[in-house]
């Protein structure tokens, strides 16, 4: 069922009020209201570079310093900007005690920003406002790695176990994080509404979850600018911006 956005919609306002476990599902539009480009669109990240796969950034030097280039240049602009109304606004929802989860496919820190509790987060590809180990796991913070990249030209390597150190992204070709796939497929498998704000529905795994929720039992929202390929399995479709809606549907206090 296609509505117009209204500020006032009902429809969506009655589906949030009638769940007991909503989650949230954003992707790369759910962020370009904050001026973060997205990945496919003409002037998107690949559209202006091309992307360095989990592999040559293991095997290749030249690959690793290009990504650390690439990275501390801000180059892609996935970091750095504001949370804007639709983060605000999914914040004040699980502040609320409205949202069990958010399920995000975006790695730009915005909903941690906004004040969605990390316990509520689910990262499906990771996040890039900081660095980890591919071998024992631990975190570095970009700012002291920047530190060293810049002024030595150091390419970052883990301060504990020497391994290499890579911003936590899930890159091309790198396997998905499978603790962080079965705390979404719970999530998702625990809901009675699915939103679904941003995504365009193409990038599997993980546009699996809207699917996988609705087989279930759960009413499933698709809020984007442009159709995608399940709005034909949803229950309610709105076509537009997502701040507004967001807004509208959980207005500040």
């Amino acid at each position: 069922m296609r509505n117009s956005i209204k500020p006032e919609n009902s429809e969506l306002v009655r589906l949030i009020g009638q769940a007991q476990r909503t989650v949230v599902f954003t992707g790369a539009g759910m962020s370009t209201e904050s001026g973060i480009p997205d990945f496919r669109s003409p002037g998107g990240v690949w559209s202006r570079m091309k992307p360095i796969y989990f592999q040559e950034f293991v095997e290749d030097k030249d690959k690793r310093r290009e990504a650390w280039n690439r990275a501390f240049s801000g180059v892609a602009g996935w970091v750095g900007a504001a949370p804007n109304a639709g983060h605000w606004a999914i914040a004040r929802l699980v502040a609320r005690g409205k949202v069990a989860a958010v399920i995000t496919q975006n790695v730009d820190n915005l909903h941690q920003d906004s004040g969605v509790p990390p316990e509520l987060l689910i990262e499906l590809h990771g996040n890039a406002s900081y660095a980890t180990c591919l071998d024992c796991g631990l975190r570095h913070e970009l700012a002291i790695l920047k530190q060293s990249f810049l002024g030595a030209g150091e390419i970052p390597v883990c301060r504990d176990c020497g391994g290499l150190v890579k911003v936590a992204t899930v890159s091309f070709g790198q396997p998905m994080p499978q603790a962080v796939m079965k705390q979404a497929e719970t999530a998702t498998l625990a809901c009675d509404l699915f939103l679904v704000l941003g995504s365009s529905l193409v990038v599997y795994p993980a546009a699996g979850f809207p699917i996988m929720a609705k087989r279930n039992g759960a009413k499933l929202v698709i809020v984007n600018r442009e159709p995608t390929d399940l709005d034909d399995l949803a229950d309610l479709v709105l076509n537009g911006e997502i701040g507004p809606v967001m807004t509208a549907l959980a207005p500040p206090n």
